[in-house]
């Protein structure tokens, strides 16, 4: 059947009469000639997971004259009608991560999801007969599949290598399965629910608690999966277990997963603890944000079952509403471009036109405040969910609700109960500057305390590396975390912050790293010509206090807004302190002069150095060393405060990889021996473009003519910034009484200066 306009308009004709008397009408038999005898009446209603009965008669209303829904429904069918001419294939699993039986096992939950929500909205039986059809062939295939033959996982699945894909499925087919619910008869649904459906939930929770039994994004799938397939069944057991963990279970808190991290260490377990923990009041997924929207999906639909079917839980209200707080936070972690920021474990180019953030803009829409800024990330990703909450966006579409959804500067906080450090994001005009300061995430954290990067409309200016996996690649490691993930990208030397000793943060102890977090000093944002936002560190290094305070200051004798970044170190003893800037272009000019040696040799040999080749060296000349590159026709200058005994490293990624698993991206590394206490000061300044059409550069010099620390205390930093027509600014930070309401009064070669706050611009 081709879906087209004239079809849905003459379908919303009669939808009340088909409504009434649809095969799959609450309390009713099927109707099929053929099968009518075999059908019982059921008294439970379905669907009522996430689409619910009284959702399709709704959408069924409204077929023709709800654009985005009516162009998304076209599309699924035309994609599900593909599939069903291509014939089912459920082949006995062989592959990791993208071989074609993984991808195939994979590709079928999707589609069985999709034929059954065709199915309730089109009324056409093709579509629950092709998901009873590949349902029975699971379940003829599952009772006696052994475990997945590859052995790599913590904790290996049936369908696929581990069971994290495992829940995936049942995720999804649990929606399949309550849209055909009443299609089925009763001895079909007991021979799937006994022979399918238990023993897939009692595989990937009773028979692998340690990957069931914990907090983390995996255990997080296994409980919705667990739940959602007891709320089609109506299995109390199986929503308990979901809910609250597997009774009276205790597994060894010293294990590990595969990633280095703890399975449960501290005896929690539970879809609810999985809300409790990983999320801070703010929204924050302490994971990060590549981690975050893979979990919501789980996280929200599994919700919004609970929601349908146990509105006492009152899940959308759980600690004060977080699952839907955390949409607002997962939206304000991306890049002009909807490109999620790499933050510890995180893929680039990840982003919010990802399906999982179709489900959460939908989901969160409809159950939280109506906010019409999501309405326009609706437009943007162009397509809807087939189900009640995708209805509710195209109706608001529809009547001129959309709103931008505009993205300021916000600091978010991290840790169950927001006070475990966090991540600031400051944003002025093309510029944002993400600043992390967070707990260690999780076994999916980094290294990389105090670390940042920075953007200028949507495009990397400061990288962070993000993680080393080929996602789904089969050729790149089975699709899976490659080695260097460990040996470079959770690597402290990888991140644009300061390496001690050659050290990464915590000895590169998870041990360490996790019992520990940064504090934030203060963030500020209501001026918008000023936004700063500065943290301390003292764990990273014993007896190395570490204090980041970065800026993005808009002065209207610049072109545009530039980057003022102060660390501050205090140790007890003497270091070398490396200190990274991982740029993206062509070298353009500097002010000190480098040599090249004739065979590249790598940095270091251990804690990532061993990835790092020496390209250039130098010594600093002068008290600013500047750097200018060209980079997708704009210019970039950094200006650090520097002495001649620091020395300028220009290196790239890519030693001691013989697979290519790395890119080749480079770095201007400053080095800074023999130091006790010291102070790094370095602004960065986004100027000018270049057309390669007309061939004309605009702007292309730097506009600061001296960056010179004035002033420099226990209590105060203070810095002055003169530009090229020897204008200067002065900006004082406070490192030690930082509140909004402090008073502060400071003289500096003989100028008196006082300020309330925890800074002074002028």
């Amino acid at each position: 059947m081709t879906f087209n306009k004239n079809f849905i308009l003459r379908f919303a004709l009669v939808a009340t009469v088909l409504t009434a008397f649809s095969c799959k009408k609450e309390n009713a038999e099927h109707t099929n000639s053929k099968t009518e005898a075999a059908r019982t009446i059921k008294t439970t209603t379905h669907p009522n997971l996430i689409l619910t009965a009284q959702g399709v008669k709704d959408i069924r209303a409204q077929l023709g004259s709800i654009p985005i829904f009516d162009s998304t429904l076209k599309t699924v069918q035309e994609e599900i009608d593909t599939e069903i001419a291509l014939g089912i294939d459920t082949p006995i699993p062989l592959d990791y991560s993208g071989g074609y039986t993984h991808v195939r096992h994979k590709r079928n939950m999707v589609v069985l999801q999709k034929a059954g929500v065709l199915y309730q909205i089109l009324d056409d039986e093709k579509y629950a007969k092709y998901v009873k059809d590949m349902l029975m062939q699971y379940e003829a295939m599952y009772q006696t599949l052994p475990l997945h033959p590859k052995t790599r996982s913590y904790a290996r699945g049936k369908l696929f290598w581990q069971c994290l894909n495992d829940a995936n499925w049942l995720v999804y087919v649990s929606q399949a399965y309550d849209c055909v619910y009443n299609y089925l008869t009763e001895e079909e649904r007991n021979t799937l629910e006994a022979n399918l459906f238990k023993p897939f939930a009692d595989h990937i929770s009773v028979d692998s608690p340690q990957f069931y039994q914990r907090v983390h994004n995996h255990s997080t799938w296994g409980n919705a999966a667990v739940g959602m397939i007891g709320l089609v069944m109506n299995d109390q057991e199986l929503i308990d277990r979901a809910l609250y963990g597997i009774k009276d279970l205790k597994l060894d808190t010293k294990e590990k997963d595969d990633d280095g991290g703890f399975l449960n260490k501290d005896g929690k377990a539970g879809f609810l603890a999985n809300i409790e923990e990983p999320f801070s009041p703010d929204g924050y997924y302490n994971e990060g944000p590549y981690y975050q929207r893979y979990a919501m999906y789980p996280f929200l639909v599994f919700a919004e079952g609970l929601h349908n079917v146990k509105p006492e839980l009152k899940i959308f209200e759980y600690k004060d509403g977080v699952l839907l707080k955390s949409i607002n936070a997962l939206l304000n972690l991306s890049d002009a471009d909807g490109d999620f920021f790499p933050l510890n474990d995180g893929q680039k180019g990840m982003s919010y036109y990802n399906d999982a953030l179709v489900t959460a803009v939908d989901i969160s829409y409809k159950f939280g405040n109506q906010n019409p800024g999501l309405l326009s990330v609706a437009e943007k990703q162009d397509k809807v969910l087939l189900d009640d909450s995708g209805l509710a966006v195209a109706l608001g579409i529809k009547n001129g609700e959309t709103q931008p959804f505009d993205k300021e500067s916000i600091n978010l906080s991290d840790g169950p109960n927001g006070t475990q450090g966090g991540v600031g994001i400051l944003r002025n005009e093309a510029l944002e500057l993400v600043f992390k300061y967070a707990a260690q995430g999780s076994s999916h954290g980094h290294y990389d305390k105090l670390s940042y990067s920075l953007y200028e409309n949507g495009e990397e200016v400061i990288q962070d590396y993000g993680l080393a996996r080929f996602v789904n690649i089969e050729q790149k490691g089975g699709g899976n975390y490659l080695k260097e993930n460990k040996t470079w990208a959770k690597q402290t030397i990888a991140h644009n912050t300061v390496t001690q000793n050659e050290t990464s943060h915590f000895n590169g102890k998870y041990e360490i790293g996790s019992k520990n977090h940064s504090v934030l000093h203060y963030f500020s944002s209501d001026n918008q010509s000023v936004q700063v936002v500065s943290a301390k560190e003292v764990n990273a290094y014993p007896g190395t206090e570490m204090l980041r305070t970065m800026a993005i200051i808009k002065d209207p004798d610049f072109e545009k807004p530039y980057v003022l970044d102060i660390m501050k170190i205090v140790s007890n003893k003497i270091n070398q302190y490396d200190f990274p800037y991982y740029f993206f272009g062509q070298v353009l000019a500097t002010n000190f002069e480098y040599k090249t040696p004739e065979t590249l040799k790598p940095l270091g040999s251990k804690n990532g150095y061993q990835h790092l080749y020496v390209e250039a060296t130098a010594k600093a000349s002068d008290v600013n060393s500047k750097f200018s590159w060209l980079n997708n026709r704009k210019f970039y200058t950094l200006t650090t405060v520097t002495n001649t005994n620091d020395d300028l490293l220009f290196t790239r990624i890519g030693a001691n990889d013989p697979e290519f698993n790395l890119r080749r991206d480079p770095a201007l590394l400053l080095r800074r021996k023999n130091t006790k206490n010291t102070l790094f000061v370095s602004t960065i300044e986004a100027h000018g473009s270049y057309s390669p059409v007309s061939e004309s550069a605009v702007n292309s010099n730097s506009n600061i003519k001296e960056l010179k620390v004035i002033l420099d205390t226990e209590e105060y930093t203070a810095i002055a910034i003169t530009n090229i027509n020897s204008v200067t600014k002065l900006f004082i930070t406070a490192n030690k009484n930082a509140s909004e309401e402090a008073k502060h009064a400071l003289k500096i070669n003989g100028v008196d200066y006082q300020w309330s706050g925890a800074y002074y611009f002028e």
